[in-house]
Protein backbone atom coordinates (compact mmCIF):
# COMPACT_ATOMS: atom_id res chain seq x y z
CA UNK A 1 0.00 0.00 0.00
CA UNK A 2 2.93 2.41 0.95
CA UNK A 3 4.52 1.56 -2.19
CA UNK A 4 1.51 2.77 -4.41
CA UNK A 5 1.16 5.81 -1.91
CA UNK A 6 5.15 6.52 -2.94
CA UNK A 7 4.44 6.12 -6.63
CA UNK A 8 1.21 8.38 -6.85
CA UNK A 9 3.32 11.02 -4.65
CA UNK A 10 6.39 10.90 -7.08
CA UNK A 11 3.58 11.44 -10.07
CA UNK A 12 1.93 14.33 -8.67
CA UNK A 13 5.47 15.98 -8.37
CA UNK A 14 7.11 15.00 -11.69
CA UNK A 15 3.90 16.26 -13.01
CA UNK A 16 3.68 19.96 -11.51
CA UNK A 17 7.09 20.36 -12.27
CA UNK A 18 7.14 19.70 -15.76
CA UNK A 19 3.72 22.24 -15.74
CA UNK A 20 6.02 24.15 -14.07
CA UNK A 21 8.71 24.20 -16.73
CA UNK A 22 6.16 24.67 -19.60
CA UNK A 23 4.45 28.08 -17.45
CA UNK A 24 7.83 29.57 -18.00
CA UNK A 25 8.29 29.13 -21.62
CA UNK A 26 5.12 31.37 -22.34
CA UNK A 27 7.51 34.16 -20.71
CA UNK A 28 9.02 35.22 -23.79
CA UNK A 29 12.27 37.47 -22.94
CA UNK A 30 13.53 39.95 -25.90
CA UNK A 31 17.12 39.89 -26.61
CA UNK A 32 18.18 43.58 -25.48
CA UNK A 33 21.06 43.35 -28.33
CA UNK A 34 18.91 43.05 -31.03
CA UNK A 35 18.05 46.15 -33.44
CA UNK A 36 14.35 45.34 -33.24
CA UNK A 37 13.58 44.81 -29.18
CA UNK A 38 12.62 47.92 -28.92
CA UNK A 39 9.56 47.43 -31.40
CA UNK A 40 9.03 44.37 -30.11
CA UNK A 41 8.56 45.25 -26.87
CA UNK A 42 6.51 48.44 -27.47
CA UNK A 43 3.84 45.65 -29.92
CA UNK A 44 4.14 43.14 -26.57
CA UNK A 45 3.03 46.01 -24.55
CA UNK A 46 -0.01 47.29 -27.01
CA UNK A 47 -1.85 43.98 -27.28
CA UNK A 48 -0.54 42.85 -23.79
CA UNK A 49 -4.69 43.15 -22.70
CA UNK A 50 -5.38 41.50 -26.47
CA UNK A 51 -8.62 40.21 -26.68
CA UNK A 52 -10.56 42.11 -25.08
CA UNK A 53 -14.15 41.77 -24.64
CA UNK A 54 -15.15 45.13 -25.61
CA UNK A 55 -13.26 44.19 -28.70
CA UNK A 56 -15.94 41.35 -29.88
CA UNK A 57 -19.21 42.57 -31.59
CA UNK A 58 -22.32 42.84 -29.79
CA UNK A 59 -25.12 39.73 -29.44
CA UNK A 60 -27.50 40.40 -32.57
CA UNK A 61 -30.94 42.26 -31.03
CA UNK A 62 -33.29 42.21 -33.92
CA UNK A 63 -34.08 38.56 -34.07
CA UNK A 64 -37.09 37.73 -35.64
CA UNK A 65 -39.73 35.84 -33.55
CA UNK A 66 -39.96 32.01 -33.58
CA UNK A 67 -44.38 32.71 -35.18
CA UNK A 68 -42.15 34.38 -38.00
CA UNK A 69 -39.54 32.22 -38.68
CA UNK A 70 -42.06 29.39 -38.55
CA UNK A 71 -44.58 31.46 -40.83
CA UNK A 72 -41.07 31.83 -43.56
CA UNK A 73 -40.50 27.77 -43.41
CA UNK A 74 -44.25 27.30 -44.14
CA UNK A 75 -44.34 29.64 -47.24
CA UNK A 76 -40.61 28.16 -48.43
CA UNK A 77 -42.49 24.92 -48.24
CA UNK A 78 -45.45 25.85 -50.17
CA UNK A 79 -43.38 27.11 -52.74
CA UNK A 80 -41.06 24.44 -53.28
CA UNK A 81 -44.03 21.74 -53.55
CA UNK A 82 -45.50 24.52 -56.08
CA UNK A 83 -42.62 24.15 -57.89
CA UNK A 84 -42.14 20.57 -57.86
CA UNK A 85 -45.45 20.37 -59.24
CA UNK A 86 -44.77 22.64 -61.92
CA UNK A 87 -41.73 20.52 -62.86
CA UNK A 88 -43.80 17.39 -62.99
CA UNK A 89 -46.24 18.78 -65.31
CA UNK A 90 -43.62 19.21 -68.24
CA UNK A 91 -43.30 16.53 -70.77
CA UNK A 92 -39.92 15.92 -70.78
CA UNK A 93 -39.30 13.62 -73.98
CA UNK A 94 -36.08 14.10 -76.01
CA UNK A 95 -37.91 11.87 -78.91
CA UNK A 96 -36.52 9.01 -80.78
CA UNK A 97 -32.75 8.02 -79.44
CA UNK A 98 -31.75 6.84 -82.80
CA UNK A 99 -32.85 10.57 -84.05
CA UNK A 100 -31.14 12.28 -81.39
CA UNK A 101 -27.87 10.09 -81.63
CA UNK A 102 -27.57 11.00 -85.27
CA UNK A 103 -28.56 14.86 -84.59
CA UNK A 104 -25.71 14.70 -82.22
CA UNK A 105 -23.01 12.84 -84.53
CA UNK A 106 -23.86 15.90 -86.91
CA UNK A 107 -23.51 18.77 -85.26
CA UNK A 108 -20.17 17.01 -83.98
CA UNK A 109 -18.76 16.10 -86.90
CA UNK A 110 -19.43 19.85 -88.20
CA UNK A 111 -16.81 21.09 -85.67
CA UNK A 112 -12.98 21.91 -86.65
CA UNK A 113 -11.07 18.92 -85.23
CA UNK A 114 -8.11 19.94 -83.64
CA UNK A 115 -4.82 18.51 -85.31
CA UNK A 116 -3.43 16.87 -82.21
CA UNK A 117 -7.04 14.85 -82.14
CA UNK A 118 -6.58 13.88 -85.21
CA UNK A 119 -4.03 12.06 -84.62
CA UNK A 120 -3.85 8.52 -84.34
CA UNK A 121 -2.50 5.96 -81.61
CA UNK A 122 0.30 5.22 -83.36
CA UNK A 123 1.58 8.01 -83.89
CA UNK A 124 0.47 9.06 -79.89
CA UNK A 125 2.81 6.07 -78.73
CA UNK A 126 5.72 7.05 -81.28
CA UNK A 127 5.78 10.37 -79.84
CA UNK A 128 5.68 9.05 -76.46
CA UNK A 129 8.69 6.60 -77.47
CA UNK A 130 10.76 9.48 -79.10
CA UNK A 131 10.23 11.52 -76.04
CA UNK A 132 10.93 8.63 -73.82
CA UNK A 133 14.76 8.60 -75.67
CA UNK A 134 15.20 11.84 -75.50
CA UNK A 135 14.78 11.88 -71.83
CA UNK A 136 17.04 9.05 -71.43
CA UNK A 137 20.04 10.01 -69.31
CA UNK A 138 23.50 10.53 -70.91
CA UNK A 139 26.10 7.62 -70.61
CA UNK A 140 28.29 7.99 -67.41
CA UNK A 141 31.64 10.03 -67.70
CA UNK A 142 34.92 7.69 -67.48
CA UNK A 143 36.56 8.91 -64.22
CA UNK A 144 39.95 6.95 -64.11
CA UNK A 145 42.70 9.41 -63.67
CA UNK A 146 44.51 10.06 -66.87
CA UNK A 147 48.35 9.83 -67.11
CA UNK A 148 50.01 12.98 -67.25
Amino acid sequence: MNAHQAKKTVGLILAANALSGCAGMFDAETDAASPIAPRIQALVDANREYPRWADFPKAASTTPAPQEVASRVRSLATEANDLSDEAARIEWTLGDPATLADEITARVDAQQIAPVTAETQAEVEAFAAEARRRAAAPPPIDRTPSPR
